[in-house]
C-alpha cells in the first residue's frame, strides 16, 4: 500500500484516488496549487501558504471549497496518516468537473486533492553544495502570480538546464531575470546588499521570499526589491534561490560563470540557518 491521500473529503490509499476525466483542472489547467513544508512533523510558513490559495482563487474567480480550519485540520490529518516527518504536502484545488468548454461552468463543484511526499528538507546536496543555473527566456503566461497547475513551461526550461548538466533555469525577460522555474532569485552584490524581484504579475508572492525579507530584515541586513539583470546576476558575489521545498539554496554558477569562489557564500548560508531556525519557531 501506498500513501494516504484526500479527495474531497475523503482519505483514501493511492490506489483508489480518481477524479473525473471531465475535471477542468486536466482538460483546461484550471486549477490552483500550494505546496506547504514539513520539518519535524509540523507545517512551515503555513499561514501564508493558506493566504496564497485565497488569493489565487479569487484572481480566478473560483469558488473556495474548504475555510482555513478545515484546510488545516486535513494538512496535519494527512501528515499524521502517513508518518510523515520531513517533506511536502501537495494541495490542489480545480474548478470541478464539466463537459469541456472555455467559458467557466456554473455551479460546478471544486475538486479538491491532496498528498504528502517525504523527502530531507534541511541536510541536502543543494544545500551543500549549492546549485548550478543557465538562463532562459521566460516563455510562460502573463499572470505568474496566481499559482496555477499550468507548469509545463517551467518543465520544459527545467529539463533544458538538466540536459546541460545544470540543476535548473532562471527566467529572462526584456533582459532581467524573473525567477526559476519553481523559485524566486536572489543575488547578493558585492558590497553586500540582497537584491530579488520586487512583487508584481510577473513572479510567482512567494511565501519563502517574503519570509526571507523579513528575517535578514531583522537581521539588520540590507534588502532590496528591485529587478536585476542577467549581468548583474553573473557578477554578483553570491547567489541563491528560494522556494518552500528547498527554502535557501545557494546558486554558485550562472550560465558557467562562477560566482565568488564557486562555493556556497555566506549570506546564503546564514540566510538558510535564520529562515530553519525562525521557521522551526513559527512551526504548527
Amino acid at each position: 500500500m501506498g500513501r494516504i491521500v484526500y479527495v474531497n473529503g475523503e482519505y483514501l490509499p493511492e490506489e483508489e484516488a480518481k477524479v473525473s476525466i471531465f475535471d477542468r483542472g486536466f482538460l483546461m489547467a484550471d486549477a490552483v496549487y500550494e505546496v506547504t513544508s514539513v520539518l519535524d512533523g509540523k507545517l512551515i510558513d503555513f499561514p501564508g501558504h493558506l493566504k496564497r490559495l485565497a488569493r489565487s482563487l479569487g484572481e480566478l474567480e473560483m469558488a473556495r471549497p474548504l475555510d482555513d480550519a478545515a484546510i488545516e485540520a486535513m494538512h496535519r490529518e494527512l501528515v499524521a496518516r502517513n508518518a510523515l516527518v520531513d517533506g511536502m504536502v501537495y494541495m490542489q484545488v480545480t474548478r470541478g468537473a464539466a463537459d469541456r468548454d472555455f467559458t467557466y461552468p456554473e455551479g460546478a463543484t471544486p475538486t479538491v486533492v491532496a498528498f504528502t511526499q517525504a523527502k530531507p528538507m534541511e541536510d541536502t546536496v543543494g544545500a551543500r553544495d549549492g546549485i548550478k543555473v543557465i538562463t532562459m527566456p521566460d516563455i510562460r503566461w502573463g499572470r505568474r502570480d496566481i499559482k496555477t497547475v499550468q507548469l509545463l513551461a517551467p518543465s520544459m526550461c527545467k529539463m533544458a538546464a538538466k540536459k546541460a548538466g545544470k540543476d535548473d533555469a532562471w527566467l529572462v525577460e526584456d533582459g532581467f531575470v524573473t525567477e526559476g522555474t519553481s523559485n524566486n532569485a536572489w543575488i547578493v552584490t558585492k558590497d553586500g546588499r540582497i537584491v530579488t524581484r520586487d512583487l508584481s504579475t510577473r513572479i510567482l508572492h512567494g511565501i519563502t521570499r517574503a519570509a526571507v525579507i523579513a528575517y535578514a530584515e531583522a537581521a539588520q541586513m540590507k534588502v532590496e526589491e528591485r529587478a536585476f539583470t542577467v549581468e548583474e546576476a553573473r557578477d554578483a558575489a553570491e547567489a541563491f534561490m528560494t522556494a518552500a521545498s528547498a527554502f535557501v539554496t545557494p546558486v554558485v554558477e550562472i550560465d558557467g560563470v562562477a560566482l565568488g569562489d564557486g562555493r556556497p557564500g555566506p549570506v546564503a548560508r546564514r540566510l538558510r540557518e535564520l529562515y530553519l531556525s525562525e521557521s522551526r519557531k513559527r512551526a504548527i
